[in-house]
């Protein structure tokens, strides 16, 4: 199963510091070695992001930052784990290390979440996309 963890804290405009980085580092590493972990990252702050809205058929993009915002996004975790409970506990261990904030947990749907809808065709394509962006990551990380 796999499952995503979103981060979301106060802003920080701050560069977190060595001693901060080297634990999350550390905290990474286990969850790497364990298999666990998928991918990670984290989210500069939102002066540098944007926002793009759909509403009514209308399409609008507010550039940050996002100061009507309490919280914001920070960054992400991927898990592959055998239940929601062992992405939870992975998640505390994030929060312990990250600081306060909080960790929204989803489960990621994948082709069995979608029974005979999910044609052969369609599972095809699917394969086909999933292959060529193992492709183009493998091409860019070279």
């Amino acid at each position: 199963m796999k499952f995503l963890a979103i981060y979301k804290t106060v802003e920080r405009n701050t560069p977190p510091s060595t001693g901060e980085m080297a634990a999350m580092g550390k905290l990474i590493e286990e969850m790497v070695n364990k298999g666990v972990l998928l991918s990670t990252e984290g989210c500069l702050p939102s002066t540098k992001g944007a926002r793009v809205r759909r509403a009514g058929g209308k399409i609008t993009v507010t550039d940050g930052p996002f100061t009507e915002s309490k919280e914001l996004i920070a960054g992400f975790a991927l898990f592959q784990t055998k239940t929601k409970e062992d992405a939870i506990a992975w998640t505390k261990r994030f929060l312990e290390v990250a600081g306060d904030g909080e960790s929204e947990i989803r489960q990621i749907a994948e082709a069995e979440d979608f029974g005979a809808e999910f044609t052969p065709e369609l599972r095809e394509q699917e394969e086909r996309q999933r292959a060529r962006l193992a492709h183009q990551q493998s091409s860019s990380s070279a």
